[in-house]
This record gives C-alpha cells, structure tokens and sequence, in this order.
C-alpha cells in the first residue's frame, strides 16, 4: 500500500512510495492553486474579464474602508511582471481593476518574482502582484500574491479573495478611484539589495562568469548584479520578446548554460528560470548542480564557518544522497511536500533559515521570505571565494542517487491511489527495488502533470520503472 508522507517528521529511509497529503486548505478553493491562478492565456482563469475582477476583489479584500474612505498608507499594491507578450494585456486589466476598487497601484514592469516580494516590504506597499507562469512556456500565464511582509498570502485572504469573486463587480466613486504611478529605480533598488547579501569583502574579480537569464523577468538586473561584483560576464538570454521566455534556455535547458561555459572557458554558469526565483549552475568542466547540489554547497559552508542557524528543509523530491550528506555532516534535515509554502511553513515552525527543492527553488530565510535564484547563486559564489575552491570542488562531497524524473501529461481529473493500475505498478517498483529505491508519484500543482520520480542505485534499474510506472499513468489518466 502506498504510504502517506508526514511531513512532520524525518525521512525514514529507502524503501519510501510518497504521496503527499492534499493541502486541505487549497481543497476548499476554486480558483488558487499551490503557487497562486495560472493556466493558458485565454482559457478559462487567464482570461481579461477574470483577471479584471480578481484585481477588483484584490483591492476589496486588502484595502480596509472605513465610512467609504480609503486609510492612509494602506492603498497601494505592486505589480510587477515577467517578459512574456501576455503581461502587457494582465498589467493593465489588473490596473484596472485595482483602481475600480479605490486601490492605488505602483507599477515595476519586468522584475523578478524576488524583487517584487522585497519591494512591496520596502515600499510599505499592502500586497505585491506578480504576473507569471515562471518556468512555463510563453502562452500560459499566472497571478500570484505577496502580503505587505513579502511572503505569500495566508490561506484566509486567499479564500476572501475567491468569496469576492462570487459577487457583482462594483466601481468606487471617481473622487476614490485609485491611481497608477511607475516606479522607475526598481532595478536599481533590486541590484544594491542582492549585493548586501554577501559580505562586503566579497568581490568577483577574474571570475568569468556565463549568466543565462531565460529571456525572462531577470534579462536586465542578473548580469549587473555580478558584473558590479566584479566578474566579467558573458550574457545568454537577454532579448526577451516576449514569445522566448524559457524557450530552450535558463534553468528548464540548462544545456545552453553547459555550451556557453565550455565555449567561453569559463569559470561557471548560472541559470535562471522565467520569473528569477529558481537557479542551476554549471562548474567549469560542463557539469550542471541542480537545487540540491546547491543547497549543499551553501548549508555545508555555513556550518563550517558556523553561521548555520539550525537544520535544513528539504521536500519528497530531494535526493537521498543529500539526505545522507547532511547525516554525514551532522545537520539535521526535514522533509515536505513540494512547494515553496511548505518549506517557508517548516523553516518559521523550526526557526530555520535554509531549505529548498531540487529544482533550484532555494529559500535563504536571512536574507529573503521566498526563493531567489541570484541570491542563492551570491551565497554559492560567496562559498567559492571564503574556501578558495572552485564550483566542482565544493559539491565534490555529495553523492546522489541515480534518479528518474517523468513528467506525464494528463486530464485534470482521478484520485491516484484510486487506480489500480497505476498502484499495481508503484508495487512492482517497489518490490523490484527493494530497500535501495524510493518512488514518489504526484500530481503537479501548477500544469497539468502527473510528476513520476524513481531513485535507486542503478540508473537503468531507475530508468526503467519511472518508464514502467508513467506508462500506466498515461493509461488511467491520457487526455482525451
């Protein structure tokens, strides 16, 4: 029987099948997902009139009225974006909508996701919006949300915000109309932020760095955060036009980053997602460190300068030889479900300030209250540089686990555990791998994906029952 994962409590070991518990708080909700509304541009949520609407109930929920009158200082809202055509059209409708309900609305235009978490708490704005689908293609497109302190909205406003969407849209009266200003030094602020998240006598100088930014949300800000360090930077994806966001480049093709490094004889890469807050690196042989390499490199180097605040929160995809590598180093480490919320949840609960997922989403909680691919890629610099070591001799410490990873398209509907023929094949993967295997099957909360993940010692053995297991949840679950 597939077991439930408690993610309370420590990984137990290496015979695990994980299905992570439904978040009971989303169960309730129409609209939200795991990481705010994202979809298609045009179908169903992603759609002008939606978004219109959201931004007015936004506006209704957040801003507290008292006698029809707006309080000072609570009626402004950020939106910021990533580069894809879409956003253009979501800015302004959002505007729009903000403004119907007596909001004002400080526009950033592109910015990473990070940056409009840092600037809604350091313009004392009442929320932030982002406009993004991340790591996905340019057709679809998402909102999602940040409270006044940076950090994603509490599940009680979000569900507020869905009851508001129940009812008639309204317009306040045009003397309490909200106003729109742009607000021109946002990149500028952004830069000097992630500089000071290193020490002061940390410099770049004769790195050669090749810095991938995705044609996305962080073209115009990540290679003048490492070139004023010092390095010389060589650019890829940096010509957004708003059909390219992701398109064979950053940390979703990560293969570019590994030719650009090679090509140029660089020291290392870096690559970020879509809207910035994911990373992966390369070390100067062509070698790609995904998430948990990363997270290693930092919580090993913190520990052993003794600025490790705690233990290290990890999810159900981590792998389990960095499981075993922080065993082996003496921190503690948690696992949870996938999801940024989970692991920000988990690291306020403990007290923590470190934790992250395979993908590059890594949480750095002394500096930043969600995950940021530059900052996460300054703290591994700022390691390199403390220890003198290159990129490849940092992570040389951490052996993984041969590990399978297959995204499965699917229609939106079934409960898995209530398919036989997919439980009938975890059982058989199971068995086949024994105590040296792990199997995680999950439905992604943001696409219309099936995630199937299988680890074990031998990488064919792995191949073929991540193989062997999506082909039965192609057959249960195949879109029509």
């Amino acid at each position: 029987m597939t077991k439930q994962l408690n993610h309370k409590k420590k990984s137990s070991g290496f015979r695990e099948t994980e299905l992570p518990p439904p978040d009971k708080s989303l169960m309730k909700r129409r609209y939200f997902g795991t990481d705010g509304i994202r979809g298609r541009v045009g179908s169903q949520k992603i759609t002008p009139e939606f978004i219109l609407k959201l931004g007015w109930a936004v506006g209704k929920v957040l801003v507290r009225q008292q006698a029809g009158k707006i309080q000072i200082g609570k009626d402004s809202v950020l939106i910021g974006k990533d580069t894809r055509i879409s956003g253009y059209m979501f800015e302004s409708v959002l505007e729009a909508g903000l403004s119907a309900a007596g909001v004002n609305t400080h526009l950033l235009g592109p910015m990473p996701t990070p940056a409009i978490a840092y600037l809604t708490r350091t313009l004392r704005a009442q929320a932030g919006i982002v406009i993004s689908a991340s790591h996905n293609p340019y057709y679809d497109n998402g909102i999602k949300f940040f409270s006044a302190q940076g950090q994603k909205l509490p599940d009680e406003l979000e569900i507020a915000i869905e009851q508001q969407l129940e009812q008639p849209m309204t317009t306040v009266d045009s003397a309490a109309l909200g106003k729109a200003v742009r607000v021109v030094d946002a990149p500028g602020r952004y830069i000097e932020f992630c500089k000071s998240t290193v020490a002061s006598d940390i410099t770049l100088n004769g790195m050669k760095i090749v810095v991938d930014c995705a044609n996305g949300a962080a073209y115009h800000i990540a290679p003048n955060v490492f070139r004023e360090l010092g390095a010389e930077v060589i650019e890829i994806g940096v010509e957004p036009n708003g059909l390219n966001i992701n398109l064979n480049c950053g940390a979703t093709h990560p293969e570019t980053l590994q030719r650009g490094v090679l090509q140029e004889k660089a020291d290392l890469g870096i690559a970020l997602d879509g809207d910035g807050d994911r990373v992966v690196m390369v070390d100067h042989q062509g070698k790609i460190l995904d998430g948990d390499e990363l997270l290693y490199i930092i919580a090993k180097h913190r520990k052993e300068t003794g600025h490790l605040r705690g233990g290290v929160i990890g999810t159900v995809m981590s792998n389990l030889g960095f499981e075993q590598a922080m065993q082996h180093l003496g921190i503690e480490f948690i696992r949870v479900p996938v999801g940024d919320r989970h692991i920000i949840a988990e690291l306020e609960n403990r007290g923590w300030f470190l934790g992250g997922e395979p993908s590059g989403h890594l949480i750095y909680r002394e500096a930043t209250t969600t995950g940021d691919g530059i900052i996460t890629a300054l703290q591994v610099l700022s390691a390199m540089r403390h220890s003198q070591q290159s990129l490849m001799q940092l992570h040389s410490g951490l052996n993984k686990y041969p590990q399978a990873l297959i995204n499965v398209k699917v229609a939106e509907q079934g409960e898995l555990q209530d398919m036989p023929r997919i439980q009938d094949a975890l059982k058989a993967a199971e068995a086949a791998l024994g105590k040296l295997g792990r199997v995680l099957i999950r439905r992604s909360g943001t696409e219309a994906y099936v995630r199937v993940m299988v680890e074990g010692k031998e990488q064919n053995t792995v191949q073929h029952w991540a193989d062997y297991i999506a082909a039965a949840v192609r057959k249960e679950l195949a879109p029509g």
